[in-house]
């Protein structure tokens, strides 16, 4: 970003309380040291799975605060429980950011990087906890994992100290350290912060002795076997903020409760000359609620686990990698996240929101193509065989400098199976046969001739599988005769001799419930039967082109995308991305 951004620039989108606050310390000169921009955000995510779509909400939050007020925002790694974590997620959550139009690489001369780890901070965490013990505001406890949940209390019943409370700090500082040297075995041990002396009977469950540091003999991807103590996310995540810089430390409601110990471990360390003044301080906002999606870790491993789905990047998957491998677009989502705005009151946003976006945003760049879905063979009799007439569509009907498209019409077509019926609906324009002494119907195969329905073909289960009719040679469109012709209906078609075969997979919500985990419910019963069809459909001529993640509307149908994975140039596998009008809101 450039430098000769001024601070105090003007907020690209509409304001809200964060806006309000940092351009209050803009104003204030709150922020203001040698070398640092004065707006400082952080992003840190714990690499213990794949990003969803909820953390689409916090990733640009903290990167559209920083981009917009000539500042950083850090990506940070809360590396701070090896048993859960993997290279893998590391790598999958950079992709992710990266994708979504983020980069927390600097764009100024210095080239220091905004890339961090928690991890990078264990033996600064490590000097400051033995600070706190020695200070009388930590001590080791040696309590059971069962009486320490026990004499915690609960929400209506105040907590008892443990009996380890008053240790020695000499003591406590002794066995931490034979912690820290892996003398002990997991949980046998545990170091928890003082806070104050009736920290235990707090109607707040987080300030009763927090936990800080326990033990865990497991190898960590980054540090190996150098540690088998690790650090609490609490304890880890205000002294990583502090270390960093960070002015403004953003994430949702659910961590509200946990600001007072992030302030008091501050300030307890400042006042310790760890920091110096002022020190971070913690902002929250209410989190994205999608309906139609889960997003609980648990619940999205357990999809996967279980093979309801065919992976984390399953397109049905509302993680990141499945959104993008579906073909959702990185500025849909920004634009979602936009318009949900950033409130302090929790509330559930309804999953067309996010369609309604998609569909803004890929409707003016995806050009336009044929696909038959659910093919049925059309025969033009009266069209001379082996022959075929050019037709042309414009690539995109609002901008004609994109030019035309180009594809033959033959004697033999594919249309979709329910562009004909045997017997006629009342109010049905498509085709269907001579019915007593009516002739059968006309209408327009759309870019080419009207036509004349005149019989159909059954096999010997009694399925259709032919049509016949004939064609107007004078009615082909943009001639000069077709404007004699007033037909009603307009059928998309694909010539059947120079048609791509693909694969073409249908996707649709995971769940037919709103909110498929609300109130305890098992939210595989609200599993949808049809959130994944696939089927074998015919292309207009030219799709066998699509380059992986390439998107078009295929007219009448909806927008789709080529698979990122499994589509390639000749064998195209295309994946719907959302229908051209919502079907799920219900009749009026």
């Amino acid at each position: 970003m450039s430098n000769d951004k001024p601070n105090n620039a003007a907020p690209a989108l509409a304001p809200n309380f964060l806006r309000n606050i940092i351009e209050a310390d803009l104003a204030a000169g709150a922020h203001v040291r040698p070398g640092l921009p004065q707006v400082i955000t952080r992003f840190p995510p714990e690499p213990n799975g794949y990003l969803h779509v909820g953390h689409a909400k916090s990733i640009c939050v903290n990167f559209g605060l920083a981009r917009d007020y000539a500042g950083q925002c850090n990506l940070r790694f809360d590396d701070t429980n090896p048993a859960k974590e993997e290279q893998e997620y590391v790598d999958t959550i950079m992709d992710s950011v990266k994708w979504l139009g983020f980069d927390w690489e600097p764009k100024q001369a210095d080239g220091q990087s905004h890339l961090h780890y928690a991890s990078d901070y264990f033996d600064q965490l490590y000097a400051m906890a033995e600070y706190l013990i020695t200070a009388g505001f930590a001590y080791v406890d040696s309590q059971s994992a069962e009486d320490m949940a026990a004499n915690r209390g609960n929400f209506g019943q105040a907590g008892k100290n443990s009996p380890f409370r008053d240790r020695p700090r000499d003591e406590s500082l002794a066995l931490f350290r034979a912690m820290k040297a892996g003398q002990f075995k997991d949980g046998e041990h545990i170091l928890r912060a003082k806070m104050s002396e009736d920290a235990m009977s707090s109607p707040n469950m987080n300030l009763r002795d927090p936990a800080i540091y326990r033990i865990r003999h497991a190898h960590h991807h980054r540090t190996g076997d150098a540690w088998c103590i690790y650090p609490m996310y609490d304890y880890t995540h205000p002294i990583s903020d502090a270390l960093e810089n960070i002015t403004h430390s953003i994430c949702t409601l659910e961590f509200q409760d946990h600001r007072p110990f992030y302030d008091w471990l501050l300030e307890t360390l400042a006042a310790g000359g760890f920091f110096q003044q002022p020190v971070p301080h913690q902002f929250e906002f209410s989190r994205l609620n999608l309906t139609y999606i889960v997003t609980s870790k648990r619940k999205l491993r357990q999809l996967v686990e279980e093979k309801i789905v065919d992976g984390w990047d399953d397109p049905r998957m509302p993680t990141l990698v499945g959104m993008r491998r579906r073909g959702y677009t990185p500025e849909a989502i920004q634009l979602m996240c936009e318009r949900t705005g950033v409130t302090k009151s929790d509330g559930w946003i309804d999953y067309s929101v996010l369609e309604g976006c998609l569909r803004e945003d890929l409707d003016p760049k995806a050009p336009r193509s044929v696909a038959v879905l659910r093919p049925l063979k059309l025969i033009i009799d009266n069209f001379p065989e082996n022959d075929s007439v050019e037709c042309t569509a414009p690539v995109h009907p609002h901008f004609p400098e994109r030019g035309l498209r180009t594809f033959p019409i033959s004697r033999e077509l594919w249309i979709e199976e329910d562009d004909f019926m045997e017997v006629p609906n009342k109010g049905y324009f498509r085709l269907y046969p001579p019915i007593d002494d009516k002739p059968g119907s006309k209408v327009r195969l759309r870019y080419g001739y009207v036509i004349e329905c005149t019989g159909f073909d059954k096999d010997e289960n009694g399925k259709v599988i032919a049509v016949h009719c004939t064609y107007f040679p004078d009615s082909k469109s943009g001639t000069e005769g077709s404007a004699n012709y007033k037909v009603k209906g307009n059928m998309h078609w694909v010539s059947a001799p120079t048609a791509i075969p693909a694969e073409v997979r249908l996707y649709d919500r995971l769940f037919t419930d709103p909110q498929p985990d609300a109130g305890g419910k098992d939210f595989k019963l609200a599993l949808n039967p049809l959130a994944k069809e696939v089927v074998q459909a015919w292309l207009e001529p030219g799709a066998e082109l699509a380059q992986p993640e390439q998107r078009f509307q295929f007219e009448r149908h909806g927008y789709f995308a080529a698979d990122r994975v499994d589509s390639q140039p000749g064998k195209p596998v295309f994946n719907r991305i959302v229908t051209l009008k919502d079907s799920w809101q219900p009749a009026k």
